[in-house]
C-alpha cells in the first residue's frame, strides 16, 4: 500500500535551503539522522502530463491565495522571480531559494484532488 510520497529538491546550498523551508515556508520538520531534516509537506497531488521531449518532473507549491502569500514573501525579503502569469489552469509564478534555484508557486483554478 502506497503511505505517502517523498520529494527530493537537489541543491547547490542544501543547508541553507533547508533553513529557508523550515524558517521561510514554516514546514515543520524530523531530523532523519546528522542533522539532515525532511520536511513534512502540505497535502499533495501528482498530475502526468504529456511531453514530446524527454521526461522530467517538476514540484510547484500551492497557494489558496497567491496575491497574498507573495506579499507575505515580500515582507519576509523573498526575491520573487517570475511575474504572475494567468494560466488557464491557475495564477503561476516562482521565488528564489538561497541556493539561487527557483521554486515555482501557483494558485489552482482547476478541481483540485489533494482533498479527496
Amino acid at each position: 500500500m502506497i503511505s505517502g510520497a517523498h520529494v527530493i529538491l537537489y541543491s547547490q546550498d542544501a543547508e541553507a535551503d533547508r533553513a529557508f523551508l523550515r524558517d521561510v515556508l514554516g514546514l515543520p520538520g524530523v531530523d532523519a539522522g546528522g542533522g539532515w531534516l525532511i520536511f513534512k509537506l502540505p497535502p499533495a497531488e501528482v498530475a502526468v502530463h504529456p511531453t514530446d521531449g524527454p521526461p522530467q518532473h517538476e514540484f510547484f507549491l500551492m497557494c489558496d491565495d497567491l496575491d497574498t502569500q507573495l506579499d507575505e514573501f515580500r515582507a519576509q525579503g523573498v526575491e520573487i522571480t517570475r511575474p504572475v502569469s494567468e494560466q488557464r489552469w491557475g495564477k503561476l509564478t516562482a521565488i528564489r531559494l538561497p541556493s539561487g534555484a527557483e521554486l515555482p508557486l501557483y494558485e489552482p483554478l482547476h478541481p483540485i484532488a489533494h482533498s479527496l
